[in-house]
């Protein structure tokens, strides 16, 4: 290919990446809590910037709790453990709840809502719901990562002294497996950054500490969005 063709497959993989919704909400994530850390908290420019980045990113979540709404309802993979689908089940209940109090967050802070109490109360109760489905997050991937962990020692076994790595279904295991970590690794985090966003400990989380795991958050859901590119035609 010329050197014209990669950037034409370059342009077209960056413009299906930021075609999705989901794609610029988690950039902006990154910009918010990348000004949470430079302004620790204090006023400025790097303040006003995570407030304003912050209120738009309502916008682009807007009915967005029909997703987990529909993953709350929705059929569970066969085989999988009750204790984690109550876990999986959790994490949608949480998460669909917190997303549909944050419109009426977004609403107060328009000026829409004109109960600015009750709209900070939901605001707060939202954040409780984040977190206890970045909780339900992490357990339901420490639980899939030890069963991937089990499937692929019983796999190790029946390959005896083949190579494991030329095994297809052992490297679509070991693939799955990474991308759990990074999924647990995330959801780790974000516990961390809603500590931090309710001030349960803000002597230890504080603004600072709570952009940087927010930025780190956010680059790896960015990473997890990435488009795969076209597997390239044999000649």
């Amino acid at each position: 290919m010329s050197s014209l063709d990669v950037a034409r497959a370059d342009l077209a993989l960056a413009v299906l990446y930021l075609n999705k919704a989901e794609a610029r909400d988690k950039i902006c994530r990154a910009i918010q809590y990348g000004s949470k850390f430079l302004s620790n908290g204090e006023p400025g420019t790097a303040q006003n910037v995570d407030k304003s980045t912050s209120l738009a990113r309502k916008v682009f979540r807007l009915f967005k709790f029909v997703n987990d709404l529909h993953g709350l309802i929705g059929p569970v993979p066969e085989g999988t453990p009750l204790a984690l689908v109550l876990l999986g089940k959790s994490k949608n209940a949480l998460l669909s709840t917190f997303l549909f109090l944050d419109q009426i967050v977004w609403l107060g802070r328009t000026g829409i809502y004109k109960n600015k109490e009750r709209a900070e109360l939901l605001g707060r109760i939202s954040l409780f719901c984040w977190t206890g489905s970045s909780i339900c997050t992490t357990l339901v991937e420490l639980g899939e990562i030890g069963r991937l962990s089990a499937s692929m020692k019983k796999l190790e076994k029946n390959l005896k002294d083949g190579d494991k790595y030329q095994n297809e279904q052992y490297r679509a295991k070991l693939k799955k497996s990474n991308e759990r970590t990074l999924a647990l690794i995330k959801a780790s985090m974000d516990i961390v950054v809603a500590v931090g966003l309710l001030q349960l400990a803000p002597k230890k989380v504080t603004p600072r500490v709570t952009g940087a795991f927010g930025f780190v958050s956010s680059l790896i859901s960015c990473y997890q969005l990435l488009p795969s590119p076209p597997k390239s035609k044999a000649s």
